[in-house]
């Protein structure tokens, strides 16, 4: 699994980052551990998944997390992450 996770502040990219996971954990297991990860290399708080993001997620692969997903403030208007490879 490739996931990909980019900061927008007013429709400028400002980072990205690509996580892969090889690993035989379950779909869900490997997102949050993509999670993990990019919050450490963004260092961020991890964010709330409101149930607008899991409806997202399960049906397009992507959501955005909005600074209302974080318990701090954050210096960008939203962190969207993608799936881009599943695993077969």
């Amino acid at each position: 699994m490739r996931i990909w996770a980019k900061e927008f502040k007013d429709n400028h990219m400002l980072r990205d980052m690509t996580v892969e996971d090889h690993s035989d954990l379950t779909r869900t297991k490997k997102v949050y551990a993509a999670i993990d990860k990019i919050c450490v290399e963004f260092d961020l708080s991890h964010p709330i998944w409101l149930e607008k993001n899991i409806k997202e997620f399960k049906k397009n692969a992507k959501t955005r997390f909005t600074g209302d997903s974080f318990i701090d403030s954050v210096p960008f208007d939203f962190l969207e992450i993608q799936v881009l490879e599943e695993d077969l």
